[in-house]
């Protein structure tokens, strides 16, 4: 199973049909959660069948605007419904809330009777029609399921491919091995010297992120203006976040390509974050995510990850001698060993101790 995510490119028809589904779903969800809270008050469980079961009853007479759309986009609410209820249940979750419009939009459309088709670069969906892709699917294989969804201005399609041909692995023995140390002022510093650089996408953008925002603030809520300007703050963080995965894609693909081992270190993220100095430029990094797409490529690839633990001194650890330093402040920026005299970038030498021994 592989997924495409393609960015689409519909008629203005096509648009509202795709917010129209989205809101379908977002209905039903909302309609399963109040008929799920009234059993509860009654002292009744309605699992996911029961409560679809009473929404079909009543769906022709009371709610017969839906009967354009997608049937199967209902039943897919009413699975996640569920989903989300045996979570509550389990205590793996809290208890589901009301989906509000202005959240996320999505819905799913599975390919039953091989309603869905790809031919170049057009995606064919039902009642809805075909709709244009800017690239073609890269996946040969049948296609299992589409989810439509919406991100910044555009609309995306995730298609899910059943690839007919088992790809093999590559064999990397005697392929050497990187260490890699991930920071704000340099995105990714491997032990071969390499450098990746960090955007910093939403510091460049800060001063006309800040002027959109406060425009917004001062428009009346809800008024046209006030769309306008909510739908240009939207791109910014859109074009910000574009620009931030861009740099994260092509740094991990460089990385994983000609290596047998990655050497990186656990992040306490959400630890990190609680230093206020330091909370927006970690944020603007994402290192999480980057570390995220590493390790999938990685095991797309049969690249074996060792990951370090948190509390293993990297930085203050020399890469030569093994000889450890007391402290080590954030402004000092090259190590020097008291131990053989190593005069090295910290980054560097951080890299160099997380490196992995050789696959035999």
């Amino acid at each position: 199973m592989k997924t495409h995510n393609i960015a689409l490119r519909p008629t203005t028809a096509q648009v509202q049909q795709f917010h129209q589904h989205a809101g379908y779903r977002r209905f039903v969800y909302n309609y399963a959660l109040s008929d799920f809270k009234a059993g509860l008050a009654e002292g009744e469980w309605r699992n996911g069948r029961t409560l679809r079961t009473r929404f079909n009853a009543v769906k022709d007479t009371q709610f017969d605007w839906q009967k354009p759309l997608i049937a199967r986009v209902a039943s897919h609410a009413f699975d996640d419904f569920n989903t989300a209820c045996q979570r509550w249940k389990n205590k793996l979750s809290k208890f589901p809330k009301y989906k509000r419009k202005s959240g996320k939009q999505s819905f799913r459309v599975d390919n039953k009777r091989n309603a869905i088709k790809c031919e170049g670069k057009r995606l064919y969906l039902p009642k809805i029609g075909w709709v244009r892709t800017f690239e073609a699917l890269r996946f040969k294989g049948d296609v299992m399921r589409v989810v439509i969804k919406k991100r910044g201005h555009r609309w995306f399609a995730s298609v899910l491919v059943e690839t007919l041909s088992m790809v093999s692995k590559p064999d990397l023995r005697g392929l050497p091995t990187v260490g890699i140390d991930v920071g704000i002022n340099t995105l990714a510093t491997c032990s071969d010297g390499r450098t990746f650089e960090n955007p910093r996408a939403l510091a460049r953008f800060q001063r006309q992120l800040r002027r959109a925002q406060r425009a917004l603030s001062r428009s009346v809520y809800r008024s046209q203006n006030w769309w306008k300007k909510k739908e240009r703050v939207v791109r910014i963080h859109y074009r910000i976040a574009c620009i931030r995965e861009d740099a994260h894609h092509k740094a991990s693909t460089a990385i994983v390509k000609g290596v047998s081992a990655i050497g990186i270190e656990s992040l306490n993220v959400k630890g990190m974050m609680k230093n206020r100095r330091l909370a927006k430029a970690l944020s603007d990094a994402a290192l999480g995510g980057f570390l995220s797409k590493l390790k999938t490529k990685a095991q797309a690839l049969g690249v074996h990850i060792e990951e370090a633990s948190q509390w293993f001194a990297s930085s203050k650890t020399c890469s030569a001698c093994g000889h450890k330093k007391d402290t080590l402040t954030l402004s000092e920026r090259d190590y020097h060993c008291s131990g053989c005299g190593l005069r090295i970038d910290r980054d560097l030498n951080a890299a160099r101790n997380l490196e992995p021994s050789p696959l035999v």
